[in-house]
């Protein structure tokens, strides 16, 4: 994505000692990227306490701080904050309780506390497992933005009751908050606050002049406080936030100017424009050919008639930014660009086919296990954007391609919905779109929040067409019909369908996103093998199995009745 004119700007300073201990086992760590990385992932500092009682507490700490600012900065730039460190610390943790254990062959080898703040865009992010601590310096005020995971025995002692590496499975203490140009976050292990109050730190933060020097003068305070353990803090002063400026967003949206209108032969940055594939009032697309390789690929160009819109801008951006994060066989590829482009237009793979939606017209009575076939090409290509933390929102017939050799490939990522790109901020509403009406999963009418079972029902709606030619409501859903309609039964019409397979499809197409399938993976088992649930739920009534039966049965009902009525009389 573009970045904003003005990025996330922090200073900092930070020191850690032994003190009168023999070995430091603290470590404490920042790291600050370089845009574009700074503006999509921000940046991270942490502060790890080795446990003194562990074998190897330095260690520990150091493989904490060390593995969390590197691994954080490897997930993908797709992911929410919360995602990527609760993977990485999920993950690191089972690595230090496993060594702990086959090292020294005991839980206590590998244990630390850990306490990792993430600022992204104009949010915080805190993390937090065991007694080292944060705060957060506002308006001459210091609040702890964390709580020490201890348990009292008595008034003498206590005890870590939460630490990285103790158990295989971790609780991480998590929450968010808004950050404020301004805002000073002050991170410290316990040799430093179980010696130094608030009060105090709050005085020396207040009269301090220079950030470089004010982690050593707490560490000096600690010092003179009697603190007999390792003593480290860290200071994060946040000095600017993203700007928010429409104007300068438009303008650096704007560096690349529209191409002209395109025609064969012509050349641009080395493509030699083939023929004009599609055309609409949004965008051009021509089939090229690269100077260099004499491959084929599609050019996609943004239409004039939206030069000084910075939203359709900033979506056709989008778009580039997500396929070049996306490698899946069943979704098109997206070229990075092989030289510098004096124009704005995107560069993918050449497709060689039709549409699912020029299939579907051709193929009107296709066979269960074609359709089912071209279901789990699309499953796998969406498992990508749930994967990514992506929502693809436009999923339709006509935005599904079938190369020549029958492998389907999902398009057009105008609409996705990106989870870590949301918790940028941006002067634009990018929230605003929504898919094509006919398969729009209802939460998006209800103005809900969409997640990957609005995929799930998009999907679904596109399996019951193929084997109906119909929607599964009968026509497209909207506020005023939402009530009112109600699912078709695909059984009753295609006797082709299984009724366990309608119960399936029934599943994925609820109104209601609570009622649907939790993960792709169900949905493609249901697809695949008969549920119980639904052959039972979906069984004929007596009437059609057994027209006969059904009536001989009722006429003794009602021959029953009038005996015990005639009876009651008599009595």
């Amino acid at each position: 994505m573009m970045s904003d004119t003005t990025e996330l700007k922090v200073s900092s300073s930070q020191a850690s000692i032994a003190g009168v201990k023999d070995a430091n086992e603290d470590a404490v760590g920042i790291r600050v990227p370089e845009a574009p990385l700074l503006h999509n992932k921000g940046l991270a500092a942490v502060i790890a306490d080795g446990v003194s009682t562990a074998i190897s507490a330095r260690e520990a700490s150091h493989v904490c701080v060390n593995n969390f600012l590197s691994d954080y900065f490897a997930t993908p730039e797709t992911w929410t904050v919360k995602k990527s460190a609760h993977t990485i610390l999920t993950a690191l943790n089972r690595w230090l309780y496993g060594s702990g254990h086959s090292m020294y062959g005991t839980s206590r080898g590998l244990i630390s506390t850990l306490s990792a703040i993430v600022l992204k865009s104009t949010s915080a992010y805190i993390f937090h497992i065991g007694d080292s601590r944060i705060y957060l310096y506002r308006n001459g005020s210091l609040e702890p933005l964390t709580r020490d995971h201890r348990t009292r025995i008595s008034n003498e002692r206590e005890y870590l009751s939460r630490a990285m590496g103790v158990e295989l499975e971790i609780e991480i203490d998590y929450h968010s908050l808004t950050v404020e140009a301004g805002d000073l976050f002050f991170l410290c292990t316990d040799g430093v606050h179980e010696f130094v109050d608030e009060a105090r730190i709050t005085q020396a933060i207040a009269q301090s002049t220079h950030l470089e020097t004010l982690s050593q003068e707490i560490v000096d305070l600690a010092l003179e406080k009697g603190s007999n353990d390792n003593i480290s803090c860290l200071f994060l002063s946040v000095d600017a936030l993203p700007l928010l400026d429409e104007d300068s967003f438009y303008r650096e949206l704007t560096s690349l100017p529209f191409p002209p209108p395109l025609s064969p032969s012509m050349q641009l940055d080395g493509y030699h424009i083939v023929r004009e594939v599609h055309a609409s009032k949004r965008s051009q697309v021509y089939l090229v050919s690269d100077e260099e390789s004499s491959k084929n690929f599609i050019m996609k160009t943004p239409s004039l008639n939206f030069e000084d819109d910075p939203l359709y801008i900033d979506l056709f951006l989008h778009e580039e930014w997500i396929g070049r994060r996306i490698n899946n066989p069943h979704v098109m590829q997206v070229m990075a660009p092989r030289r510098q482009r004096s124009a704005l237009y995107t560069i993918t793979e050449y497709i060689e086919g039709d549409t699912l939606r020029q299939w579907i017209d051709r193929n009107p009575n296709p066979a269960l296990h074609t359709v089912l076939g071209i279901a789990e090409q699309l499953i796998q290509g969406l498992r990508t954007f749930q994967r990514m933390e992506m929502i693809h929102q436009d999923l339709k017939p006509e935005n599904i391609m079938i190369d020549r050799f029958g492998t389907l490939k999902i398009i057009d990522f105008g609409s996705t919905k990106v989870a870590g790109l949301a918790e940028l901020v941006s002067p634009i509403d990018r929230e605003a779109l929504l898919g094509t009406e006919s398969y729009t999963a209802p939460e998006y009418l209800a103005g809900q929040i969409t997640s990957f079972r609005s995929d799930i029902y998009s999907l679904g709606t596109i399996i019951y067409e193929m084997l109906s030619g119909q929607l599964p409501y009968g026509e497209a859903l909207t506020r005023h019909n939402l009530n009112r309609l109600e699912y078709r039964p695909l059984h009753r019409t295609n006797p082709n369908v299984p009724v366990w397979l309608d119960g399936a499809l029934a599943k994925a197409v609820q109104k209601n996103p609570d009622l649907r399938y939790n993960s792709l993976s169900e949905f493609q088992q249901d697809l695949k093998t008969p549920n119980k649930k639904f052959t039972q739920a979906h069984a004929k009534p007596l009437i059609e199995r057994n027209p006969l039966l059904f009536w001989q049965s009722a006429a003794l009902l009602f021959l029953l009745l009038n005996l015990i009525q005639g009876i009651w009389h008599l009595i």
